[in-house]
């Protein structure tokens, strides 16, 4: 920054951007990405620095705000140590004025000496201010303090750019040195240009906006295969389990009982972002009761040098007499993700359509296609404020991928007019929409969602739904406006139906629930009663409680058995698929019908009174009761799961998966019909028994559980149900 001050405008002086602004709706879209390119685009205007304000709070200079702080966050130096048993931190500053934080950095993990090198503005109404600079360790719940500084702004000169050292310092705290934050900082005027020149600043602005929503986007996938330990002591009872880290992506394992070669055999992908250059954190833990909790090793592994679509073999050493860990790497490249303007959405072009085509299908098995999401605008929206207002903002969510749109500030009727694209994985997924209110430093607050299954999508349809609560389980205040476009290649997709489904990287803290267990035990006697009413109604048949029922049960079987095949099983499925789709095509029935929906009637009584006073020695064992309880309900939950999820297949709940179990039924009757029943069993137990061989690291599943697990359950039917809204011109 110059520390020169600039001359006013001439009012006679050409803009060279009169004809750039006047032909932006024609022009190439302009990406820029750093202040320097701004200060080349307005060269010969005058200072660019005006300008250089970025984010949400990005607007037209107003003269009630004077004057425009620029603050350049370089570095910090022998920070604190706030993980003791790494002995680093995860450090990250907040800049707060009269209270109100007004930027947060990114976190740097694992660094005493961090370096963040960004830019950010800020305008003032005057120079009578102290910006708070407070830095904090990141961590799982609370985050600790490391110290706070201050800068104060009267006595800086405009136009003259300050590099700070600010020493950090905590009243409550007995370290002497807790290190200092490098910072450059200017002030500088913000009303001093000609009102004609507002439409180059609202432009500029709106571009700057749209390079930090385009920070969000991700340019690879990792996809990496926990194969692995090997050597690991044996001593003692526990479970062992890997956590991955890379940025705020993380990742848990599944827990397995501590042994010298435990066998994971897990897959799973984090999204590789073009300005993230941190390297992949690996931690190996064991656990033994409710908190001991043991780090066997921690180590690194650099991504910067990873080669495009060829897979790296790790075997990393842990700690001494802990073993080793043996696991997978593979960089892809990434296609098909974008945010821009509803106008220049990018589906709409006609060679972005031909990549998902049939005739490619051959070229990339694993993507299936393309999800559009315009997110328009939402209504009636809950107020947060004493003023009736909000602070709303939208996140998309699709899998493990995610978007947002920027902040609208006070207000409860937002419009954001953003187009999200994403690559879509898997198209039984389902993306979430939830409406946020940003709350500063705090978290925010969830103000509605909306859950919506890819096969739902109607393309190109303007939708209006009503929000629902976090849980999806009743509706909420307000309403949001969505146009949805779903292209994908239905090849790929059959193919991935019986791939093992993408797990959720977020891991959800399982509680106890009463209300879940009542609801998963109503779900489970629904599957039982009907699985004994039908074994009943055999039982009959076989008693002769009604003689001629029973007769014609007896020639059924009769003939049945003497003419009976193979590949009639699959064709006795189909019919019945076949005769559940008459019954839906006629009316007679209903793929909806008996829904298990969250409604409180369904709480009974399950527990007696119970007093909150205890005694403080009988927390173990309430706790192991909790467990105990928890588990019981989660096996109910699965197997409510399997069978509801069995029904919406022959009730044609998805039509999709209703039409591809007739696919798969009819070519599985057509083989067994052709081929003798002992050579297809011949077959599958030489793959079986020779798949370890063909490839040591395959990752075992079951490809009909796969396939169940994209059938939604009735409480996912539920919570996917989508509240039409009435249209509003």
């Amino acid at each position: 920054m110059s520390s020169e001050p600039c001359e006013f405008f001439d009012e006679n002086f050409q803009d060279p951007l009169e004809n750039f602004v006047s032909t932006a709706s024609t022009a190439v879209p302009i990406e820029i990405s750093q202040a320097s390119d701004i200060k080349n685009l307005t060269n010969g205007i005058g200072s660019p620095q005006e300008v250089m304000t970025v984010g949400p709070e990005a607007q037209i200079p107003a003269a009630c705000q004077r004057y425009l702080l620029n603050v350049n966050l370089k570095q910090g130096r022998n920070l604190v140590i706030r993980d003791k048993r790494s002995g680093t931190s995860d450090p990250y500053v907040k800049f707060k004025l009269e209270g109100k934080q007004f930027y947060k950095s990114k976190v740097v993990y694992k660094n005493l000496n961090p370096r963040w090198n960004e830019s950010f503005s800020h305008p003032l109404r005057d120079r009578e201010h102290v910006v708070d600079v407070r830095v904090y360790d990141k961590n799982r719940t609370a985050d600790d303090f490391m110290g706070s500084s201050s800068i104060s702004l009267k006595n800086l000169e405009l136009y003259k750019t300050y590099e700070m050292e600010l020493r950090l310092d905590d009243p409550k705290s007995k370290e002497d040195d807790m290190g200092v934050i490098i910072v450059e900082v200017c002030l500088m005027f913000r009303d001093r240009w000609p009102q004609r020149k507002n439409k180059v600043w609202i432009l500029i602005s709106h571009l700057l906006l749209n390079n930090q929503l385009k920070n969000q986007m991700w340019t690879g996938v990792l996809g990496i295969t926990l194969v692995e330990g090997q050597d690991l002591p044996q001593y003692g009872q526990g479970d062992i389990y890997v956590r991955f880290r890379l940025g705020d992506q993380k990742y848990k394992s599944k827990n397995l009982c501590i042994q010298a070669n435990p066998q994971w055999r897990e897959q799973f992908d984090f999204n590789q972002f073009e300005d993230n250059q941190e390297p992949l954190q690996v931690e190996l833990f064991s656990k033994r009761g409710r908190k001991g909790e043991e780090s066997w090793g921690m180590f690194e592994v650099d991504l910067s040098r990873l080669p495009l679509n060829e897979r790296q073999f790790y075997t990393h050493v842990l700690d001494p007499g802990k073993g080793k860990l043996v696991f997978l790497v593979t960089l892809r490249p990434c296609w098909g993700v974008s945010i821009s303007d509803i106008e220049t959405a990018p589906l709409t072009k006609p060679d972005e359509r031909d990549m998902v085509s049939l005739r490619n299908s051959h070229k990339c098995v694993g993507d299936v296609g393309f999800l559009q999401v315009n997110v328009m605008k939402a209504n009636d929206l809950p107020a947060t404020d004493l003023n009736g207002k909000s602070n709303p903002l939208c996140v998309v969510e699709l899998g493990n991928c995610k978007l947002q749109t920027h902040t609208v500030y006070k207000t409860v009727n937002p419009e954001w007019n953003k187009a999200f694209t994403f690559p879509i994985k898997d198209i039984h997924d389902v993306v979430e929409l939830t409406v946020l209110d940003e709350n500063g430093d705090k978290a925010s607050n969830v103000l509605g969602k909306v859950a919506i299954p890819l096969l739902t999508v109607q393309n190109g349809q303007p939708i209006c739904l009503f929000l629902k609560k976090e849980d999806l389980g009743s509706t909420s205040k307000g309403t949001i406006t969505l146009v949805l476009e779903v292209i994908y290649n239905k090849v790929r997709a059959g193919i991935r139906t019986f791939q093992p489904k993408e797990t959720k990287l977020t891991e959800e803290n399982l509680k106890f629930s009463k209300k879940v267990l009542a609801r998963n035990i109503y779900r489970v006697r629904k599957i039982s009663t009907a699985v004994l009413y039908t074994l009943q109604y055999i039982k009959s048949c076989f008693q002769w409680e009604s003689t001629q029922r029973s007769l014609i049960a007896f020639l059924i079987f009769i003939v049945t058995v003497w003419h009976w095949e193979l590949f009639m099983l699959p064709l006795f499925l189909l019919l019945l698929i076949g005769w559940n789709y008459f019954q839906l095509t006629t009316g007679r029935a209903s793929s909806n019908q008996d829904l298990v929906s969250d409604d409180d009637s369904l709480l009974f009584s399950i527990y007696p009174y119970r007093s909150e006073s205890g005694k403080k020695g009988l927390m173990d064992k309430i706790h192991m009761v909790q467990e105990v309880v928890l588990a019981v309900q989660n096996v109910l939950e699965e197997l409510a799961n399997i069978g509801e999820r069995t029904k919406n297949i022959f009730n044609w709940s998805v039509p999709f998966l209703s039409c591809l179990s007739c696919l798969v039924m009819f070519v599985s009757a057509a083989l067994l019909y052709f081929i003798p029943l002992r050579y297809i069993v011949l077959i599958w137990g030489v793959n079986k028994f020779t798949k370890k061989l063909r490839n040591p690291y395959t990752i075992d599943n079951n490809e009909i559980l796969d396939f169940l697990k994209r059938v939604p359950s009735d409480v996912q039917k539920v919570q996917y149900s989508a509240l039409r809204a009435p249209t509003t011109p």
